[in-house]
């Protein structure tokens, strides 16, 4: 088994993804929607089963959800309406907030732009609200985009599903409490570490699911003939220590739907 980690870095992603082509494999697994989109140029034969990939068909990874077609298999992270989700906790955890904002890198998820702001768009709109988006790709990037949505009183944030975001998680966490910003978070660690709120897919799951994939096709399967699957496990982490200092009160309906409640 030969392993690489480019920890974000786009450039190193195709770097490596070229190093373990060279490699010849019998199969290769990858993490993340860059990090599939660098192994996609690399090779377009040897089999791929992805996970943590946010939109595998508009990403162009697939030719159908149920019949992918090429060398590239795997296990979808989101479904779009997971934003209304992230909308509806933040609405129950912090009621009342007039604009939320959507933050993201286009650069390493540029897949946010078609396959999420969509259904951002038209939730904000639902709900009357202001839906605004900030798009960062370096660390004075987030702590910029952080103080802006705290400049207006009550706003509330969205981090998005990304590779870059879930790095830089930790100077989120410790921004969005210097400026009192409900956030909510895909990545349960997020929570565990001092965010607000998580809900998000159980990666545990989708990796576990992503190896019997793989399993499949190092016996003789193809991955063109096994259809992308989707997360069929949900966490919901809630921090109260977080929300008792940003002033919030956890409605106990949310709490006892929680999977983990961070005391």
């Amino acid at each position: 088994m030969d392993i690489r980690w480019a920890g974000g870095d786009v450039n190193l992603m195709r770097k490596f993804a070229n190093e373990l082509v060279t490699l010849n494999p019998d199969l290769i697994l990858s993490n993340s929607t860059p990090v599939t989109a660098a192994l996609q140029r690399a090779t377009q034969t040897i089999p791929i089963v992805f996970a943590i990939v946010g939109d595998p068909l508009g990403s162009g990874f697939v030719a159908s959800l149920a019949h992918p077609g090429g060398n590239i298999t795997g296990l979808g992270m989101f479904e779009e309406s997971i934003v209304s989700k992230w909308l509806d906790l933040l609405t129950q955890i912090a009621p009342g907030f007039p604009r939320a904002t959507f933050m993201f890198n286009p650069d390493t998820a540029p897949y946010i732009r078609s396959f999420f702001l969509p259904s951002f768009n038209a939730s904000v709109k639902s709900l009357k609200i202001e839906g605004t988006t900030a798009q960062v790709r370096g660390e004075a990037e987030i702590e910029a985009a952080i103080a802006s949505v705290a400049r207006e009183p009550k706003g509330v944030l969205i981090v998005g599903p990304d590779n870059f975001m879930d790095i830089h998680r930790r100077l989120i966490i410790s921004q969005t409490a210097k400026y009192a910003v409900p956030t909510i978070y895909h990545l349960p660690d997020s929570a565990r570490e001092g965010g607000l709120i998580s809900y998000g897919a159980d990666f545990g799951d989708i990796f576990h699911r992503a190896a019997r994939y793989a399993d499949r096709i190092l016996r003789g399967d193809k991955a063109s003939e096994l259809p992308v699957q989707l997360p069929v496990k949900y966490l919901m982490i809630i921090n109260l220590q977080t929300a008792k200092a940003l002033g919030l009160a956890v409605p106990p309906a949310l709490l006892v739907t929680a999977d983990e409640v961070m005391e």
